[in-house]
């Protein structure tokens, strides 16, 4: 029963936020039995519970969230550095080699054997500097077994060599980091 009187409480948000207390002791009727007062204090200390649990549930929800763009906004900026930077060491260990070829090119009175073992240790560098970048060639032997995922036949050749097997290389391939970069191109022994 409420007496006219009282203005009914408001269950509008405060600034805060949280709605407002619907039931203080100031708006509980002096004429309520016992147990209803005290059912109604407990409802009362449950709700002011209630709404101060959901306030740091709110809070700690706006936390995550942040935390979320945050980490989303730093794997997308690792990401675009990644790419960006991501030929800065293979650029690096090729410069040794640019180096050396402008050193034999400059040069001018330089005799075909020079020449070579210049051309020979820039090859050592170049070759080097792709392995340390995980570019490994792809060179099989004669008799090895062909093999589609790295090799490409160019022609299928008669042969005393076992069928399906790479009788010579044309040119070699290469793989890097495991994957193909180039297959291997290469004569095939036909079948007998």
């Amino acid at each position: 029963m409420t007496h006219p009187s009282k203005t009914p409480p408001s269950s509008e948000p405060s600034a805060t936020g949280t709605p407002h207390n619907p039931v203080d002791s100031a708006s509980i009727p002096a004429d309520l039995p016992e147990l209803e007062v005290q059912t109604l204090a407990s409802c009362q200390a449950d709700l002011v519970a209630l709404q101060a649990k959901c306030g740091d549930l709110a809070d700690q929800y706006l936390r995550a969230k942040a935390d979320t763009e945050n980490a989303r906004r730093r794997a997308e900026d690792e990401v675009s550095k990644a790419r960006k930077f991501a030929l800065e060491s293979f650029a690096d260990s090729l410069l040794p080699v640019v180096d050396s070829l402008e050193a034999g090119l400059a040069l001018k009175e330089a005799s075909l054997e020079q020449l070579r073992e210049g051309s020979q240790a820039t090859l050592r560098q170049l070759v080097a500097a792709l392995e340390r970048n995980k570019v490994v060639a792809i060179n099989p032997a004669a008799g090895d077994k062909f093999d589609p995922h790295q090799h490409q036949a160019i022609s299928v050749v008669p042969s005393e060599q076992e069928t399906n097997t790479v009788v010579s290389v044309l040119q070699k391939g290469y793989l890097i980091s495991e994957r193909v970069l180039r297959p291997a191109l290469v004569t095939v022994a036909a079948a007998k």
